[in-house]
């Protein structure tokens, strides 16, 4: 007699119940784990994008459109603060083509809405709080609005809003931490284009600041000129690219001004030299334009045969009002050396005094007279005075830089290490440039090792045959 169809036990029954939360698990896992990658991957671009894109704009545009896709929402915006403080809709990212022209809009109206209130006063907290009202104003009930600060060096120069017409939507720790990445990675990308910026104008200032101290050094004397009776050596270093010290060796007639070879600077023609020094007080390229004003006016000037008193004083008067404006003054110390006589007439206007090495007594006199500083007062008056040089005589022309050295204790080189230098020299050393190697050299092993002075040092070697 045939069996009646078995019943299913309750195992089976519950074997059979069982499946379904595992295979939801499973599921559930493996699009977690979907969601991740996704991530991972948006968050990877972006990071290429910032190594990549040497333009801020095209990287910016890609922001609203990870902040929408990292968050699941249906749209973000992201708002910068421009340089007078007021706030500007830079992009915008909607899902829904249809929607974006009314969204955009919206968006747009209300940060000219915040124009308006703010009143070109920069954005603080309570303007930015001003920003949320009004995009909850313009945008409607229907769409939830989430924000966080765009902060560049814990300055806040923007604020990157997620957007979402889903009444359901959260603005969930996971959410809130991706758009706080996606915001830094912003900021990121606007310090250094900042960055970029700086270095840029940097470059192009260096280039400026070479230019200036080329043509500086090209108007200073190449090599010494060949004066009958004399030797000279001069160097001039100074403490940035471009200085504001001065040197020159100046022909007084037109005669002398005629060249005699590629690397002459004047012809052997005898007549009377002038022997100039000068300190723009201050340095880099404000002294240096007005060191280069100067030594063309004083070469004019030279031109006219006058005394050297009546030289710095029509210079003074010319260059007064360019100076008071300026609010730099100059020193001065203009000489002319006559080769027939072996005379140095000379005028200083406030000029460190040259140093005057006997060879007949072995002891320094300081040339100078009463002057002022060129620039101070337009009615400056200036004296003369004379030196008649001896053989084996040595006249050095200076700047306050090399007095002023400092050592690592804060000491001065000095005018007395200064004459004590000049001494050794002369009596060890019969050419002018060993006594302006010598002489550079104290002064270096005083301030220390390969130590720069901070200010600019000129030294002029005359020696007479």
């Amino acid at each position: 007699m045939p069996q009646p169809p078995s019943q299913p036990t309750d195992s089976n029954n519950s074997a059979t119940t069982d499946v379904t939360p595992v295979v939801a698990l499973k599921e559930l896992v493996a699009r977690l784990h979907r969601e991740q990658n996704k991530i991972q991957d948006l968050l990877s671009s972006l990071g290429f994008a910032l190594r990549s894109f040497n333009n801020l704009n095209q990287f910016l545009e890609l922001i609203p459109l990870m902040a929408t896709r990292v968050t699941d929402a249906d749209g973000s915006a992201l708002f910068l603060y421009k340089p007078n403080g007021q706030v500007r809709l830079e992009q915008l990212h909607w899902q829904d083509s249809r929607q974006r022209k009314d969204i955009r809009k919206a968006l747009e109206t209300a940060s000219s809405q915040i124009a308006l209130l703010s009143n070109t006063v920069p954005l603080t907290t309570t303007t930015t709080g001003m920003l949320d009202d009004q995009m909850h104003r313009c945008l409607g009930p229907d769409v939830q609005i989430f924000g966080t600060a765009i902060l560049v060096k814990h300055n806040e120069r923007g604020w990157l809003y997620v957007l979402s017409r889903d009444p359901d939507y959260t603005w969930t720790e996971t959410r809130q931490k991706l758009v706080r990445l996606v915001a830094d990675q912003t900021a990121v990308a606007i310090e250094n284009d900042e960055l970029a910026v700086e270095l840029r104008k940097k470059e192009r200032l260096d280039q400026e600041l070479e230019i200036g101290a080329e043509i500086q050094r090209r108007l200073l004397p190449r090599q010494c000129p060949i004066i009958p009776g004399v030797a000279l050596a001069a160097r001039c270093k100074p403490a940035n690219r471009v200085g504001g010290d001065y040197y020159d060796f100046i022909p007084t007639n037109h005669d002398q001004i005629q060249p005699s070879g590629k690397n002459a600077i004047a012809s052997e023609e005898i007549g009377r030299w002038g022997l100039v020094v000068g300190d723009v007080m201050g340095k880099g390229v404000p002294a240096g334009l007005i060191m280069t004003m100067m030594r063309g006016m004083l070469r004019g000037e030279v031109l006219h045969g006058h005394p050297p008193r009546r030289i710095l004083q029509n210079l003074n008067r010319v260059m007064y009002a360019d100076l008071e404006n300026s609010n730099r003054f100059v020193t001065l110390f203009y000489s002319e050396f006559d080769p027939d006589t072996k005379i140095l007439s000379y005028s200083n206007a406030a000029h460190n005094p040259p140093l005057w090495w006997h060879a007949a007594t072995k002891t320094v006199t300081r040339l100078d007279t009463l002057g002022m500083l060129i620039g101070l007062d337009a009615n400056s008056q200036y004296e003369d005075g004379q030196a008649l040089l001896e053989s084996g005589d040595v006249v050095i022309y200076y700047t306050d830089g090399m007095t002023d050295a400092a050592s690592a204790s804060g000491d001065r080189f000095d005018e007395e290490n200064l004459i004590e230098a000049l001494n050794i020299a002369c009596r060890i050393y019969r050419d002018p440039q060993e006594i302006l190697d010598y002489m550079f050299n104290k002064v270096q092993d005083f301030i220390g090792g390969e130590k720069q002075n901070t200010d600019d040092m000129t030294l002029v070697v005359l020696q007479v045959k």
